[in-house]
């Protein structure tokens, strides 16, 4: 972050003369040009109000199961609760319905349901707001019905990560475990509507996956992870712990899941595919289903008629046992899918699993699974709207490119590419999508086929924007080695013959806008230059005369006179990751480096202007647009790879 001494309060210097604006990123200068119609009653001083209109969260893309267990639940109401990014979602499939609980302001972790089935605990993970204060790790205990906060628990107790919680299930459910990601491992419990700890533990210097109490006996909690169980003991206000003993059986590496039996026994589940059986408050084993899966156990589910259902890794098979540990039926979950990751119980022999592809899938063993939720898997960049319809397309470095319905909320169609995906636009028909990747090479994809029309290559760095032109005459490609390249485009998009290459930048190309009459277009780049380009001659546009009063059909460029104003004090200027227009040119979103979405009104051209902010996305949020007719608004979380939808109200 730079900041300014006394001596150099002012950030913004405004030139009459020059009808121009100066801003400075990391004490570089940035000069904006100010329209003709502006500039004679341009002032400093005047006051920018943020818009009328709000954004309301309307939909979530995504799940978190790539690293995280046991956070699918079904509640009385019909809806499933899981969570992404730092948003608890509870989404009624029939309903086709999302509510959100966003009391979060960092990543969760983990999640579990009061033996009410209301009452909900949400455990994150240490975060740092946008002034670098550290932002404490802690569970949230709120209400599924309201979605109101009822208690905040450990602030300032936790350490790194609040990574397991469990209500107790017996004597009204009062009692909340919680372990955090401190070397130690520590495991707590909580007198939670007290907000008070009752006793804490040091529970494993591994990793500890699983901590729950046993649902019949309020004195006996189970935790498990990297090479342990333990059968912990509460008793008088201590914690004691005993180990449980593999004995003539091979002890795995990770003890990944728990699940409990009617008569009470504990199931585990363990990454050498075996599930073990141990007898009612013991700690040995009673009974063993050894290879029950090719690979890890990763999810376990006692079901309401005493049967188990066990989700393998590896194998991605969803298996029924009898209660005898006979094996009734399986079924294989689609490979596209991934591994499993959790499963839950629905209605009837609905079942609904959880996958470490960070998708959530609903079937039962006798008919299969069905995709329910699509998520992306790794880092997230790449997002556009279409010019004319209800879609929009994201893609990522999971080499996924997604094409989705708004209105569904369902991919139209999913394709995986060659190579990570950084960056999307759409020909102004629709019918084509220009797709760029991390290595230099950029897709051309028919968006009804979803087929690949073409491939190119320019340089072997980042492609971070691909733009066709307003009129569908130009597809220009900006990218990491500094240079743009501009492609002369026929056929509605499906020929393209490169006409030159545009150089000047002495940085990577970050954002690109087209003029309206498709004569020029605007760059800026990683050193914070604003260069303005001829696409038919690929040289640069050195006169401000020619530029200053350009209409542009889009706002994406994060520098530039009718955006600097979404800059706060001392900035750096990769804070700001996107930003865009809406297409009545009264709105302006931006999409920050500290998981927030911030509305401003447009043209946003007065220093630090006032927004109205939004969290949701934990990481950094990598890109925004509007949909063609400006009544959502889309935001893509990086390292979070949640989609946001809003609505605009």
């Amino acid at each position: 972050m730079s900041s300014f001494g006394p001596g150099k309060t002012k950030e913004v210097i405004f030139s009459m003369e020059e009808g121009s604006v100066k801003m400075f990123l990391r004490g570089r200068p940035v000069l904006m040009l100010i329209p003709d119609e502006l500039a004679p009653t341009y002032s400093l001083d005047t006051r920018s109000e943020p818009p009328s209109s709000r954004l309301k969260l309307h939909w979530v893309y995504g799940y978190r199961g790539r690293d995280c267990r046991a956070n699918l639940y079904l509640l009385p109401t019909g809806e499933i609760v899981y969570f992404v990014a730092s948003v608890a979602v509870l989404y009624s499939v029939e309903e086709q319905r999302q509510r959100h609980y966003l009391g979060h302001n960092d990543d969760i972790k983990c999640l579990a349901v009061h033996p009410d089935m209301v009452t909900i605990a949400t455990g994150q993970v240490a975060g740092t707001t946008k002034e670098g204060k550290p932002l404490p790790p802690h569970v949230r205990i709120w209400d599924s019905v309201s979605l109101s906060t009822l208690h905040v628990l450990g602030l300032g107790v936790f350490d790194r990560a609040v990574c397991c919680v469990g209500f107790s299930k017996s004597n009204g459910g009062n009692l909340l475990c919680a372990v955090d990601e401190s070397n130690d491992h520590m495991l707590s419990v909580w007198d939670w509507a007290k907000e008070a700890k009752v006793v804490d533990g040091k529970c494993s210097n591994e990793a500890v996956l699983v901590a729950t109490f046993h649902p019949t006996d309020p004195t006996l909690l189970i935790t498990c992870g990297k090479s342990h169980i333990y059968f912990w003991s509460l008793e008088g206000g201590s914690l004691s712990k005993r180990q449980g003993l593999f004995e003539k059986h091979e002890k795995p590496k990770y003890v990944l899941c728990v699940t409990f039996l009617e008569g009470g026994d504990v199931v585990t589940g363990d990454s050498g595919g075996n599930l073990y059986v141990w007898g009612k408050g013991g700690n040995r084993i009673t009974q063993a289903v050894l290879g029950a899966h090719d690979g890890g156990v990763f999810g376990l589910c006692a079901l309401r008629d005493g049967t188990l259902v066990s989700g393998g890794g590896r194998d991605r098979r969803v298996v029924l046992w009898g209660s005898d540990y006979s094996k009734l039926q399986e079924v294989e979950v689609p490979e596209d899918f991934g591994p499993v990751r959790t499963v839950a119980e629905g209605r009837e022999d609905t079942l609904y699993v959880g996958t470490t592809r960070n998708s959530i899938l609903q079937g039962s063993i006798h008919t299969g699974f069905s995709l329910l939720i699509q998520g992306h898997v790794e880092e997230l960049w790449g997002l556009a709207a279409h010019p004319s319809q209800a879609q929009f397309v994201t893609c990522g470095q999971d080499k996924l490119v997604h094409l989705w319905s708004a209105e569904s909320h369902q991919p139209l169609w999913s394709r995986s590419i060659e190579d990570p995906a950084r960056s999307a636009g759409f020909h102004p028909s629709g019918s084509v999508l220009a797709v760029g990747t991390v290595t230099g090479r950029w897709l051309l994809l028919d968006t009804e086929t979803h087929d690949l029309v073409a491939i190119h290559t320019d340089g072997n760095e980042q492609i971070s924007v691909v733009s066709f032109s307003p009129d569908g005459a130009y597809l220009a490609v900006g990218s990491h080695d500094n240079l743009v390249y501009v492609y002369t485009v026929d056929q509605g998009g499906r020929k393209v013959s490169r006409l030159g290459k545009c150089s000047g930048h002495s940085s990577f190309i970050t954002h690109l806008d087209w003029a309206h009459d498709s004569s020029c277009f605007v760059t800026n780049s990683g050193d914070y230059e604003i260069l303005y380009w001829d696409p038919a001659t690929c040289k640069q546009i050195t006169s401000t005369d020619a530029v200053r009063n350009m209409e542009w059909a889009t706002a994406t460029c994060v520098l530039g006179f009718g955006v600097f104003g979404i800059w706060s004090e001392g900035a750096d200027g990769t804070d700001i990751n996107a930003v865009a227009r809406s297409h009545d040119g009264k709105l302006l979103v931006s999409a920050d480096d500290f998981g927030k979405v911030h509305l401003f009104s447009y043209p946003c051209c007065q220093p630090r202007a006032s927004s109205h902010k939004y969290g949701g996305h934990s990481s950094h949020v990598t890109n925004v647009a509007f949909l063609w007719d400006d009544s959502v608004v889309l935001t893509t979380g990086g390292k979070d790879t949640s989609v946001l939808q809003w609505r605009v109200v």
